[in-house]
């Protein structure tokens, strides 16, 4: 049987030993008086990863001494949302709490409006965005939103040394906290990633713990594999999903994207990264898959995870099994050199527009060929100014399709662009 990590085991079920926010929690505070009157609106828990959200919700059930249903919106669907209203209609009062409220879908967040609309559920949404951008306004209008603090370094030095006092594990061990700076720090404030960096910083160090910095940095490196959205971690994943699609490698790229997922990645962050992928390193050697990665992005916005896993599996086996070329990529920073370097060259008069009588006795317009008119839709004319003419931005890469191109292009232009 798998230990209780040490954050759970430590969670606070009363508000007096809840670190910080004592904005929410205080004597007197808007939350605090709710939850003596047993008035507890629904409400949207809004503030950084390891700040108490969760805890308030149990503090809150609890206290209230009520049926408390947990929902994570990375796995639960519609389905799961009705199971939990359905029994919960049997309750005199229940407390339906959501982790990551802002990851369910308009259709899983109507799926609430109702419940909580009639009283069958009192609604707790715990997010890390701005719920004003990412919660219904019908279901938002339903809820009080309460902000948490960030945890200053104090609240969190202190929860380190209650503990290493306090717990029943730790204290069989003789531990020495000599310095807290690396547990911070790579905890990023979060209490919970706090509390079991320090319990496994313990466990590694053995019966007799001295904690240093540089204990925390080599125990860290070796043995943590967080996955922080906004941490290092974070963008060499994403690298390594990109480059594994670029290279053809498509375990790679599901194996990475799991990683992602698993680490609750916004689904819109994953996708907009295929879709620029599936021009910069595709192109024009399969365009469907620009196609493909664009359909992609709409659905995954409108389905969600946790079903959206699976889209973003499927487009993304799809990228990275598609024959590659970076030509279109290559044309358009050539073309911005060009444009850097040159300036604003004007238009040549025989491609420049002419609305006006004025104009036409300017020369503009004069001397263009309307391709459409000549044989093939095609006729040989200058279309770039006079510094580039016969400058090549674009060269066909080295796969079918574009080989295909390369020939039709050759045929037009001849030796012209060295196709």
């Amino acid at each position: 049987m798998e230990a209780t990590p040490l954050a759970e085991r430590l969670r606070p079920n009363t508000l007096d030993k809840l670190a910080g926010q004592e904005h929410l929690t205080g004597k007197g505070s808007i939350l605090r008086t709710a939850i003596d009157q047993g008035k507890v609106p629904s409400m949207i828990l809004w503030g950084p990863p390891g700040t108490g959200k969760t805890t308030i919700a149990n503090i809150i059930a609890h206290t209230l001494q009520v049926p408390f249903y947990i929902l994570s919106a990375i796995s639960a669907g519609v389905k799961e949302v009705r199971e939990v209203i359905a029994e919960a209609k049997e309750k005199e009062r229940a407390i339906l709490f959501i982790d990551e409220i802002h990851r369910f879908n308009k259709g899983q967040q109507d799926a609430l409006l109702g419940a909580v609309e009639k009283g069958i559920v009192t609604l707790i949404g715990a997010t890390t965005e701005n719920p004003s951008f990412e919660v219904n306004s019908a279901l938002l209008s339903r809820c009080q939103v309460y902000v948490l603090k960030p945890l200053q370094e104090e609240s969190l030095v202190k929860l380190l040394q209650q503990a290493i006092v306090k717990d029943v594990q730790l204290q069989k061990k003789h531990i020495e906290l000599q310095e807290t700076t690396a547990l911070i720090t790579i905890s990023g404030g979060d209490a919970r990633k706090l509390l079991n960096l320090l319990e496994l910083v313990a466990d590694t160090l053995g019966d007799t713990a001295v904690i240093t910095d540089k204990a925390v940095m080599e125990i860290a490196q070796q043995r943590i594999a967080l996955y922080d959205k906004s941490g290092e971690q974070h963008y060499d994943i994403i690298s390594a999903f990109i480059k594994s699609m670029r290279g053809s490698d498509p375990n790679g790229a599901v194996y990475w994207l799991a990683r992602m997922i698993e680490g609750g990645e916004d689904v819109k962050f994953i996708a907009r990264r295929m879709l620029i992928l599936a021009s910069e390193d595709i192109g024009n050697a399969n365009p469907t898959a620009l196609v493909m990665a664009n359909a992609t992005f709409e659905a995954v916005d409108k389905i969600g995870y946790p079903e959206a896993r699976i889209i973003l599996s499927q487009c993304a086996i799809y990228l990275a099994s598609s024959p590659k070329s970076n030509a279109s990529y290559v044309a358009i920073n050539d073309a911005l050199v060009a444009v850097r370097q040159h300036g604003d060259l004007p238009v040549p008069l025989h491609i420049r527009n002419a609305p006006t009588g004025l104009m036409k006795k300017l020369d503009y317009g004069k001397g263009y060929k309307y391709s459409h008119e000549y044989e093939g839709n095609f006729s040989t004319q200058e279309y770039l100014p006079p510094p580039l003419t016969g400058r090549t931005f674009y060269t066909p890469g080295k796969n079918a399709r574009e080989e295909e191109l390369r020939k039709y292009l050759k045929n037009l232009w001849k030796e012209k662009y060295g196709y």
